[in-house]
């Protein structure tokens, strides 16, 4: 029998899952089974749970068949415990290294008490941890072992379930249990502690919970808090079982469970007045049903002699008192709304008022890359929405200087002018990869995020810790942009673990895969035949995409190769395509460093400009990168990939990243791995750049990163998104998934449907 039971109730928490299971798993006590219990999660959480079992013979998974709520998952994983004690863990929540041996050991100085408690502290979506104020009232409490009667103030503890070890005899003894609905550990909280016989504590922090700022009961506003006041109304209504009986002929007046009910009473206050206060819980709507509620409710169980706070009489008297602070908030709001030029002011006044006409339901907005582009997934999504809902009429919004990219026919607007505002405030749906200048929230409209790709590289609140990547947005400006979508794109499982939790707020990850990444299985060998020529790819000749990360001004060249050197080395039977990132492209252009004459020959291709790099994708033979998130989507193709490893350990730690990329695993190394120009050229004359070992790590990388994409993504986000569908189209099989033909299959098919008798001697060439 295991000294403890770990109880993990999870649902949709696929972004925190792995670091509570890992906190209780790589505990040093390790007498302890974890049971975690799906209760029905959309997203990945229960895969992650069985993912957990299957490597280590600790972890209990329990999927339950509907959704219940925390209160009754975590019952369902108490009936099957084995373990002395019980543990409570919310999935989005760790424990503190060394916990369980400090707990162990507290308990046995102890004499195996019916609870024990321990501090918590609190860390928010900035990682800013901060003491719970259970630590004074612990610190004080003493090595005795006492009953709440004994020492009232013990009830002044938060009321929760992860904050505290019950003995297992204990809970099934008293039947004690979790309610079934919002706020259910209260009646836990309460009765483990006035029923216990021996309560002792820990002066020490063993959990860190975590406060969610979307996604969660209590931080999603609606009348169910009202269920607060309900649950304090059945506790005290089970105090006279719960409390001890008087002895002695002790009055209540003198004594005995006066102090008890003073300081249940004086703690459910302080509670629901919290709740009433907080505008992420109750809406202005609802706050005078909820006052009466709440002022009922501590009217009715108010011990002789305890106070009343001010203006309880009635909603008017307890506005008048605190209403100020909610003024001064608003108009702080209004204030900072405010602003900018006249003629930005005036547009968006009209947007506002825009705002309020009724929504067009046909109407898409498209954005994409920073709003100066159509490409990528929203312009995927764009044409299968042309293809299967032609009702939905799409337009691109685009930047003043960037109209040219419009292609020819698609309708447009220019951003910041008058009807830019009105279709931003009347279409129903936003689709962009970026944001939309000037965009608020509005009900009824639809804000998808399709997202940059897969990331190597911190993204979000992610990259506070890491000096170079802190100099991009702040995080109040990434929780601004987050509370602005309904659902965002994944194509993997690690990607939307990351992008929850870096992003968080209360918007929907859809495991789609990419739609831009569908080209690479549907494209034919007639397609990827035409793109090579148009960008002037010999035939035969094997092309190697170089598409290196962005890189700051201050780290040198937009290329960390020399393109000269490179091509020299490599020889006539490759031809380079120079691919600079988007956001390096003028600095590349100013100060492009190789002969013309390379260009000239077509030794080297410079595709910069190109406006869709899955044609560059299409083209090439292999992709040379460095650390550029291009190689989760190239790995859609089952290409060779050559990565560029110089300045891996400069990155790592400035910048952050979230796979070892250098470190040869399978999953983790998408192939062969080069430090230089030569290097990169010997991989290639070696054939280690296609060989088997390649190919081992290519494939364990797509079953990783490519794990949605099966070319019907922009079908499945048209129908979920745009269409209203309840259900994505089924993923294919990976057995079953085809990818576009490869450039050296593309040629044979030409050359045998031609009936030459050409054939293909060396990695992509041909000849006569």
């Amino acid at each position: 029998m295991p000294r403890f039971s770990v109880i993990v109730p999870a649902r949709n928490v696929q972004g925190y899952l792995r670091a509570c299971l890992d906190s209780v798993l790589e505990q040093d006590h390790r007498d302890v089974e974890l049971i975690a219990v799906d209760d029905c999660s959309t997203d990945t959480t229960g895969a992650i749970i069985d993912e957990y079992a299957r490597r280590d013979p600790r972890p209990a998974p329990l999927h339950l068949r509907r959704p219940s709520g925390a209160g009754p998952a975590r019952n369902a994983g108490a009936a099957l415990a084995t373990g002395d004690y019980l543990l409570f863990l919310d999935g989005d929540d760790t424990l503190a290294p060394g916990a369980l041996t400090a707990v162990d050991a507290r308990l046995r100085a102890c004499g195996e008490p019916d609870v024990l408690l321990w501090d918590h502290e609190r860390t928010d979506v900035w990682e800013r941890r901060r003491p719970s104020p259970d630590g004074v009232l612990l610190e004080t409490a003493g090595d005795p072992v006492f009953d709440a009667a004994g020492r009232p103030a013990v009830l002044g503890v938060a009321p929760a379930a992860w904050n505290r070890a019950v003995r297992r005899d204990h809970w099934t003894g008293r039947s004690l249990a979790f309610a079934d609905g919002p706020y259910e550990d209260i009646p836990y909280a309460y009765e483990s502690l006035l029923t216990a016989r021996r309560v002792a504590v820990l002066d020490r922090v063993c959990v860190t919970w975590r406060e969610r700022r979307k996604g969660s009961v209590a931080t999603t506003p609606g009348r169910h808090h009202l269920v607060a006041v309900e649950r304090y109304e059945e506790l005290f209504a089970r105090l006279d079982e719960l409390l001890p009986g008087e002895e002695g002929g002790q009055e209540e007046t003198g004594g005995g469970r006066l102090p008890l009910l003073t300081v249940l009473h004086a703690r459910m206050t302080e509670r629901l007045l919290a709740i009433l206060d907080d505008p992420d819980r109750v809406l202005p709507g609802d706050r005078a049903a909820f006052f009466r509620a709440a002022s009922r409710c501590i009217r009715r169980h108010r011990p002789a002699g305890a106070p009343l706070p001010a203006g309880l009489r009635s909603y008017h008297a307890y506005r008048s008192l605190h209403g100020a602070r909610d003024l001064r908030r608003e108009l702080a709001k209004e204030l900072r709304d405010r602003g900018g030029a006249a003629a930005r002011t005036a547009c968006r006044h009209y947007y506002g008022l825009r705002r309020h006409a009724a929504l067009d339901p046909d109407l898409v907005l498209y954005g994409a890359g920073g709003n100066r582009a159509v490409s990528g997934d929203p312009l995927a999504i764009d044409r299968k929405a042309c293809e299967i809902a032609p009702q939905l009429h799409g337009v691109w919004a685009v930047h003043e200087d960037s109209r040219d990219a419009v292609p020819a026919g698609a309708d447009h607007v220019t951003i910041g002018s008058r009807r830019y505002w009105e279709l931003l405030a009347r279409a129903t749906y936003l689709v962009t990869d970026g944001d939309f200048p000037g965009a608020a929230r509005r009900p009824g409209q639809l804000c998808l995020r399709t997202g940059p790709g897969t990331p190597l590289k911190t993204t979000g609140l992610d990259t506070g810790r890491h000096p170079a990547a802190a100099a991009g947005p702040g995080p109040g400006r990434i929780l601004e942009h987050a509370d602005r979508w309904d659902y965002c794109l994944s194509a993997n499982q690690y990607s939307s673990e990351i992008w929850e939790r870096a992003h968080p707020s209360a918007y929907e990850t859809l495991a789609t895969g990419f739609p831009r990444n569908d080209r690479y299985f549907t494209a034919t060998a007639a397609e990827v035949r035409a793109v090579r020529a148009a960008l002037g790819v010999r035939t035969g000749a094997t092309a190697v995409l170089y598409a290196p990360t962005h890189r700051d001004p201050a780290d040198g060249a937009a290329l960390p190769l020399d393109v000269a050197r490179l091509a020299a080395a490599l020889g006539p039977r490759f031809q380079l395509l120079i691919r600079a990132h988007p956001s390096d492209r003028a600095r590349h252009e100013a100060a492009r460093a190789w002969p013309a004459a390379l260009q000239d020959e077509g030794a080297v291709l410079d595709v910069s400009g190109h406006p869709h790099i899955e044609d560059l994708c299409l083209a090439a033979d292999a992709l040379l990168c460095d650390f550029s998130s291009v190689m989760f989507d190239y790995a859609d193709l089952d290409r060779p990939i050559v990565v560029h490893t110089a300045g891996w350990d400069a990155l790592r730690l400035t910048r952050g990243v979230y796979v070892d990329l250098l470190s040869g695993r399978p999953g983790d190394t998408p192939g062969v791995l080069a430090q230089d120009e030569a290097d990169i050229a010997g991989a290639f004359h070696s054939g280690r750049w296609d060989g088997p070992a390649a190919a081992s790590l290519r494939a364990a990388f797509r079953e990783r990163f490519c794990q949605y994409d099966d070319g019907l993504a922009a079908e499945r986000v048209v129908r979920r998104v745009l269409l209203g569908e309840d259900d994505l189209l089924p993923p294919v099989p990976p057995g079953e998934r085809r990818t576009a033909p490869s450039p050296r299959t593309a040629e044979r098919a030409l050359a045998r449907r031609n009936g030459a008798t050409r054939t293909l001697t060396g990695p992509g060439a041909v000849v006569g």
